[in-house]
């Protein structure tokens, strides 16, 4: 009995098998890691659900999975990652988040002070954001039976009435609007994970894109037609996807997309291309051509989106392909298909 009231010895102890089996070993890693970092009163009520009120219109929900490998990152850790990404799936159909839930599979052995490091960053990310982690569940598993700790999130969000974002809804004449600068995130996990270090360190980019969200929304209402957060396969991925769901293709002008000097060095070196290149704080808009000179101010105007460009145009095309104009004048296909063989990253 003695055992299980001694305090959680966060920093020198590690995670064990009797953390996940469902008895006090459980309840405390749970009351003494998990409830300080996202403390709410949703949680404090202690079941297996949590009850909220619903608003007047429509529900957005998401939900997602995170094996980051390194856990840690510059510029993060596979928590703060995973509210992140959350957040911004749940914004990119133009919603306001309000609720998650968190669910834990940790490998036994696991550090305590690395799982409360990313507990207290996630509870950090979602405060600022103004969610809360409402529910979740702990599971461990034995040694070798994980990479450390993988995370799945779901997400739910308010949409208001009026508004209908989805991927099938571009049309020939609008205009792509990128919200930053590419690869960042995807160079910092490489570099880390390859253990190679550059004189400029890259730092990802991930961040809570709701609040930009808002402002776009606000200066272009229904003259946004889709976004998307470039995430795995990068803005290459995300533009195939919409070409073929909504029939059209994009010419893109190489020169207006935002990369940083030391990322396009180091992709360079890599043998890689921004473009394909995953991003966790960036997001990509396709908007009516009336409503993109707002909808870039707007961006412009909210600090994830101050490095936002004009980037190019969608275009008729039965082939749907995505193509971008290089410095000297040519054109080549952006294949969606090449991604695919870069390492999951996100």
């Amino acid at each position: 009995m003695n055992a299980y009231k001694r305090k959680l010895d966060v920093e020198n102890g590690h995670v064990e098998l009797s953390h996940g089996s469902g008895g006090r070993a459980m309840a405390q890693l749970i009351s003494g890691l998990f409830h300080q970092a996202f403390g709410n009163e949703w949680l404090a009520r202690c079941n297996d659900q949590s009850a909220f009120d619903v608003m007047a219109g429509r529900m957005v929900m998401t939900t997602d999975g995170y094996v980051v490998s390194p856990l840690f990152f510059p510029g993060g850790n596979i928590g703060s990652l995973a509210v992140h990404g959350t957040i911004n799936d749940i914004a990119m159909s133009g919603a306001r988040p309000l609720y998650l839930s968190a669910s834990f599979i940790i490998e036994e052995g696991f550090r305590l002070s690395d799982l409360k490091v990313i507990a207290e960053s996630m509870g950090a990310v979602a405060h600022g954001a103004g969610v809360y982690i409402i529910a979740g569940d702990t599971k461990v598993v034995e040694r070798g039976k994980a990479d450390g700790l993988f995370i799945s999130m779901a997400g739910i969000g308010h949409i208001a009435d009026g508004l209908a974002l989805s991927a099938d809804r571009a049309r020939a004449g609008d205009r792509v609007l990128l919200s930053g600068s590419l690869g960042d995130h995807g160079v910092a996990i490489m570099s880390k994970r390859q253990n190679v270090a550059f004189q400029t360190e890259i730092v990802s980019d991930s961040a809570a894109l709701h609040n930009l969200v808002a402002a776009m929304v606000t200066a272009g209402g229904g003259g946004i037609r889709v976004m998307r957060d470039p995430t795995r396969g990068g803005l290459a991925a995300a533009l195939n996807e919409i070409a073929h769901q909504s029939n059209v293709g994009f010419h893109l002008q190489e020169s207006t997309i935002p990369v940083k000097p030391a990322v396009a060095a180091i992709c360079e070196l890599l043998g890689l291309e921004p473009i394909h290149v995953a991003n966790e704080g960036k997001l990509v808009a396709i908007v009516a051509p009336d409503a993109a000179d707002a909808v870039l101010a707007a961006m412009k105007a909210h600090p994830l989106g101050s490095d936002a460009a004009d980037i190019g145009e969608a275009v008729a095309d039965e082939h749907h392909f995505v193509q971008m104009t290089t410095g000297f004048g040519g054109r080549r296909i952006v294949d969606w298909l090449w991604g695919e063989q870069l390492p999951r990253i996100c």
